[in-house]
């Protein structure tokens, strides 16, 4: 799904982009509800930056990734972490690119998720280039998978994340 959003950007450029895990839910520009074989799933846009709502029979987890005024967390390149019975993984990269390059990248992306059944991508006024996409998936293992990308075209900057969730294999058990 390809929306226009009505507002400009919250976030400056990527280095104002922090992440978060449990935060509440932030109001939303534009969200997706999904269903993934018994995983449900809201992605959401916050104006140039973006907050996953994950919850099925094992519990839920939240991720933003915005600027959040008074946070100490920054965008970090990775991070794996365990949520009760789950196992959390979290990457992050900033792509720095040429004019040409980010309008081609970002050409593509918007052509990747615009039409995908769990995408959702929203286009922010003023540029075609200026934009947050995510696309979420579940994989035959159980896993839900996102990836995201936050587009600061005046600097040239596309942040991509990719982020996974599923359920803790105990030691052993998959001998």
């Amino acid at each position: 799904m390809l929306t226009t959003l009505n507002t400009a950007y919250t976030d400056t450029n990527a280095a104002d982009l922090a992440w978060a895990l449990g935060r509440e839910p932030l109001p939303a520009l534009a969200t997706l509800d999904l269903e993934l074989a018994g995983a449900k799933l809201q992605l959401r846009l916050l104006g140039a930056s973006h907050q996953v709502l994950l919850e099925e029979e094992h519990g839920s987890c939240s991720e933003t990734v915005a600027c959040i005024p008074g946070s100490s967390t920054p965008l970090p390149l990775g991070v794996a972490k365990r949520l009760g019975d789950w196992e959390y993984e979290f990457a992050a990269r900033v792509e720095q690119l040429t004019a040409g390059q980010f309008a081609g990248r970002a050409q593509e992306l918007l052509a990747l998720v615009a039409d995908h059944p769990n995408g959702l991508a929203g286009v922010f006024p003023g540029s075609p280039h200026a934009f947050t996409a995510m696309l979420a998936q579940r994989h035959d293992d159980g896993q839900v998978h996102w990836r995201t990308w936050h587009a600061y075209p005046q600097d040239g900057q596309l942040v991509a994340t990719r982020s996974r969730v599923g359920v803790r294999v105990p030691a052993g058990a998959a001998l």
